[in-house]
């Protein structure tokens, strides 16, 4: 989508034994910081280390112990907030959100409730060609988190990790804009590719560094366009949090099966209770967890520890000359540079890796819609044969872009050249020494390939006159000439001499 023109998709609509329900869902996702140290203390973030080794005196909350803001987590939140066009707040203060449990040793949460570090920004969620949904986000601020509670080791006692105490996170909170299960987990897809793109979360789900908490609520079509013209949520049903969701699958399941759970107590004259839930794959149910706090609930208040955050504009004008191109608008580049389609572009921009493989393959042979088919057809083929990653390829890009070159210049024919892929592939081989040794060139003397079809003309008159009658035949001759010759004859010169001939 160059100029950024779509068509907004069309809500979820369940039907209910009554009524027809529209679903209205917005996304709190934590998204670890990438930096090496906590947020509060030089304790590592490295995951999978032995429990409780990455732990400061802070972080265990030992009597007399300070917390000190980390800048890189400043500087990676700020970064996130102009990769997502968002206001950045010159000030902000952190607070104390108090709560108990046996994995947060303060009894406490340092987060940002009244000033968080990053105000209003949108993400693009892109559900088709010319199709897409904005998402508005809210804000992002900073929080420490909490510990692991471990609850299978033992039939009788858990055990508390506190690595990933004080880690620092990133909470981005989303306005109620999403309208159904697969829009929300394209959000979180494309969420998550604008963080490892600008290198602020790794995005790994299975290790805990994205979360996302989903709040789902229904209302009858119509009254949602009433909640946008007037910001009125009392025109939206009650609304409740689906917690620590962490896979794109479960997280489209649940949505469904909340709202369908929502729309059956109301339905049955009922009122939905606003809680946090939990969502049990196994059971494809979602189950109370707690009713749902209020801020009140927390007792924030200013944390006494910490002063209030003051950053300077020209500090945050150095980080965004600093940011990378972006997925939109690097999908959009490859489209008007390179000729692509809209889908090619997209899967070529899914992850920076791909997409510099790309950019490297169309350096090395100066044919951007060549590369695309190669990388996305036979490269991307043989890798998820393998189980095998961009990055982990055995074939480097000025390889796959000699064998473009060598196609290119009639050297080989398209099919040859997916033999030269696998040998290149298997053995790490360059391209034209494979041609060169294995015989593999192709034959572009005319007197030859004229020579081939000469004898298979003389050899098959029946099919000579068929083929005159019905010119479609004719392609009987160019596969001969190429079994004759190995499959090495110009295709493009079989055919100008099969037609020559047999006047088709």
């Amino acid at each position: 989508m160059l100029d950024l023109t779509y068509e907004a998709p069309k809500p979820k609509v369940i039907s209910g034994a009554k009524h027809d329900w529209e679903l209205v869902i917005g996304m709190e996702v934590h998204a670890q910081v990438s930096s090496n140290a906590k947020l509060f203390s030089g304790a590592s973030t490295k995951f999978g280390a032995e429990p409780n080794s990455n732990v400061a005196f802070v972080d265990a909350a030992m009597p007399g112990m300070l917390p000190v803001i980390n800048e890189y987590c400043v500087e990676q939140a700020v970064r996130t907030g102009l990769g997502l066009k968002a206001e950045i707040h010159l000030k902000s203060a952190f607070d104390r959100k108090n709560y108990f449990y046996p994995d947060l040793p303060q009894g406490y949460q340092i987060s940002q409730l009244y000033e968080p570090i990053v105000g209003e920004g949108e993400i693009l969620v892109e559900m088709g060609e010319g199709i897409a949904r904005l998402v508005r986000v809210e804000r992002i601020h900073l929080e420490q988190d909490a510990g692991k509670s471990i609850h299978d080791m033992d039939p009788n006692m858990s055990f508390v990790d506190l690595n990933r105490t004080g880690v620092a996170l990133m909470e981005i909170v989303s306005r109620p804009d999403i309208r159904g299960p697969e829009e929300a987990a394209a959000y979180v897809v494309k969420l998550r590719q604008i963080l490892r793109y600008l290198g602020t979360c790794d995005g790994n789900m299975q290790n805990g560094n994205l979360r996302a908490d989903v709040n789902v609520s229904i209302c009858r079509p119509g009254q949602y366009e009433k909640y946008m013209e007037t910001q009125d949520f009392s025109h939206l049903g009650t609304r409740c949090e689906i917690k620590n969701m962490n896979s794109m699958r479960f997280i489209q399941a649940a949505i469904e099966v909340e709202a369908r759970r929502q729309i059956r107590i109301v339905e049955e004259g009922g009122s939905v209770d606003q809680e946090t839930r939990l969502y049990d794959p196994d059971k494809n149910e979602t189950r109370s967890m707690r009713s749902k706090e209020e801020a009140h609930d927390y007792r924030y208040f200013p944390c006494p520890d910490l002063m209030p955050l003051e950053i300077e504009q020209a500090w945050v004008d150095d980080i965004a000359a600093s940011l990378p191109e972006l997925p939109d608008d690097k999908k959009a580049r490859f489209i008007g540079d390179y000729g692509l389609t809209d889908y090619d572009a997209s899967v070529l921009t899914a992850d920076t890796t791909s997409a510099g493989y790309f950019e490297d393959v169309v350096a090395a042979c100066d044919d951007g819609k060549m590369a695309a088919n190669w990388v996305l057809n036979e490269l991307f083929g043989r890798l998820k044969a393998d189980e095998k990653d961009i990055g982990d390829s055995p074939l480097t890009p000025a390889q796959l872009g000699g064998i473009i070159k060598l196609i290119k210049s009639d050297t080989i024919s398209g099919k040859i050249a997916k033999d030269v892929f696998g040998i290149a592939y298997d053995s790490g081989r360059d391209p034209e020494e494979i041609v060169e040794t294995e015989g593999m060139k192709q034959v572009t003397d005319t007197g030859a390939i004229e020579a081939a079809l000469d004898q298979i003309i003389a050899d098959n008159p029946a099919q000579v006159e068929k083929a005159k009658v019905n010119p479609k035949l004719a392609g009987w001759f160019v596969g001969q000439v190429m079994k004759a010759t190995g499959g090495k004859a110009n295709p493009k010169a079989v055919n100008q001499l099969v037609q020559a001939k047999l006047g088709s």
